[in-house]
């Protein structure tokens, strides 16, 4: 193979990356439903996983929103359509059925699961089961069309999902994927204003940030002026390239404790030779650091699996039940910047 052919392998790798989930995830048509009594014709949905955002979600029923046309759709546990229409009409449906079929209230501990760029909530579905079955977590697995909006739609989303979690929830904890992890500061920094006593909800206690691009992307950066990458990656990929500086000022530091799992070989270059140092071939270690983190760890694993590896699980359980990702003895906090002379995490 000549040289030349080699130095496209990571540009023609990046381009499957990013062309591989969003294929699969399958655009949703908008038919005209026609009402049927008080509820709307129900049926299967044709997937549009990049066409709508969850706004409320019940155990594993949610609401969405179509990110064009702005109406709803009632997906039961099984995605299958039961209401359509308005917001409030999709809630007086699900509350309806809240009461025939018993459903219980969501309530204990909770962890609530944020996909990546690209994916969709199944890509972090295997994780939550894994929290669901040893941890003894009731799950919200958020999803949002994320190559459609920009960031601070998704979070004003994942705001409105959070603000419809029950009283009856005791603790919140994240996990979330690449993307998800900014979504989830925007929301934080959005609910922020020590002046007017504004505060994020007092029930989050802990979060597991699983390779996330908290000092940008170089990688997005490089194919910024790509047509590909503009059509896939979308308004949200584009922020990352090119307006990260403006973009990063909406984006807070976690007030509760929380952990960094980062991909990397553990050598000065990593799998992607178009990054700098090493990395799991979408985003550096580096780019994942932030200061403030209460524990950090580097695993070899590549970015798109990351959610998917047994000691990355184990290591996220373990956080969220004692503050740590291996062992109390072996956190490797990442310390805020010193404070009288003093560093501090």
């Amino acid at each position: 193979m000549s040289v030349k052919a080699k130095s496209r392998i990571p540009l023609i790798l990046g381009t499957y990356l990013m062309i591989i989930p969003f294929v699969a995830s399958g655009d949703d048509p908008v038919p005209a439903l026609p009402r049927v009594g008080a509820r709307n014709v129900e049926g299967p949905t044709f997937g549009g996983k990049q066409l709508w955002t969850d706004e409320l979600i019940f155990h594993d029923w949610r609401i969405q929103r179509h990110v064009w046309t702005g109406h709803h759709r009632l997906l039961d546990n099984r995605d299958f359509r039961r209401a359509w229409g308005s917001f409030e009409h999709c809630r007086e449906q699900l509350d309806a059925f809240k009461r025939e079929l018993a459903m219980p209230p969501m309530r204990g501990k909770v962890v609530v699961a944020l996909h990546g760029l690209l994916r969709s909530r199944q890509s972090m579905q295997g994780i939550c089961d894994h929290f669901r079955e040893h941890g003894d977590y009731a799950i919200v697995n958020f999803s949002y069309a994320s190559t459609r909006k920009e960031l601070d739609q998704h979070a004003q989303s994942f705001a409105r999902v959070m603000e419809n979690i029950g009283p009856e929830v005791t603790e919140i904890n994240f996990v979330a994927h690449s993307l998800g992890n900014l979504v989830i500061r925007h929301y934080l920094g959005d609910q922020t204003n020590p002046d007017e006593g504004k505060l994020p909800d007092p029930r989050i206690k802990r979060i597991v940030m699983l390779a996330p691009p908290n000092n940008g992307a170089e990688f997005a950066r490089k194919f910024a002026d790509n047509k590909i990458f503009q059509t896939i990656w979308g308004k949200t990929g584009l922020e990352l390239a090119n307006e990260w500086d403006s973009l990063e000022k909406h984006l807070a530091v976690p007030a509760c404790e929380f952990a960094i799992i980062a991909g990397g070989k553990g050598e000065s270059s990593g799998s992607n030779p178009l990054l700098t140092g090493d990395d799991d071939f979408v985003v550096s270690v580096e780019e994942t650091r932030l200061p403030g983190a209460r524990d950090f760890a580097m695993l070899p694993v590549l970015h798109s699996s990351i959610m998917d590896d047994s000691n990355v699980r184990e290591c996220a359980m373990r956080f969220f039940g004692h503050g740590y990702l291996v062992a109390a003895d072996k956190r490797q906090p990442i310390l805020r910047a010193p404070a009288n002379g003093q560093p501090r995490e």
